[in-house]
């Protein structure tokens, strides 16, 4: 019977293999479920409104594009979008500090987001109301371009991206003034 623990074994390490890497996306600076520092919230609150530098992996093979969107869940916010962005090349795997608006990849597109402009922008919960949870999340998505209107909410994002994905991977930072 002790040739059953190495075959298990084998297969686990096989399936393993045969599927991946479970797509995963991170910050080297927002712990995930940590503060994000000041430097990324919008000018009003105090920051630079610099988009965080990201970093992913175990994008599908199979994947023709990504995109990324960051949106505030809290109550007070009602899902408010702060960066949306579409056709990211699937062999894309970081944005650097500051890339909205400067660093983008080629092909990309940056959509408004809830504040009224293109790019990212960054937290700026109002005063009093608690920790505000910000959710990046990334999409690796079977179409190679997406149409969504200029502004979408999150609901249309969602909506749109119904029956389009094959695999989602998220990390959550808070801020709170």
């Amino acid at each position: 019977m002790r040739w059953w623990v190495p075959f298990w074994g084998v297969i686990f390490l096989l399936a393993f293999v045969v599927k991946g890497v479970a797509m995963k996306i991170w910050s080297p600076e927002i712990p995930d479920e940590g503060q994000i520092p000041k430097k990324y919230v919008m000018r009003a609150a105090g920051g630079k409104n610099l988009s965080p530098p990201l970093k992913w992996e175990g994008v599908p093979a199979q994947a023709k594009s990504l995109i990324l969107v960051c949106v505030d869940t809290h109550p007070v916010a009602r899902n408010w979008m702060h960066w949306i962005v579409i056709d990211i090349p699937p062999s894309v795997m970081e944005l650097p500090e500051g890339a909205s608006g400067n660093k983008m990849p080629a092909g990309a597109k940056e959509l408004v987001n809830s504040y009224g402009f293109k790019g990212y922008g960054g937290p700026q919960p109002p005063p009093g109301t608690g920790p505000h949870p910000y959710h990046f999340i990334l999409y690796a998505l079977d179409v190679e371009t997406v149409t969504l209107p200029e502004r979408p909410s999150f609901a249309e994002v969602e909506r749109y991206l119904s029956g389009h994905i094959l695999e989602k991977a998220s990390f959550v930072g808070y801020y709170e003034r």
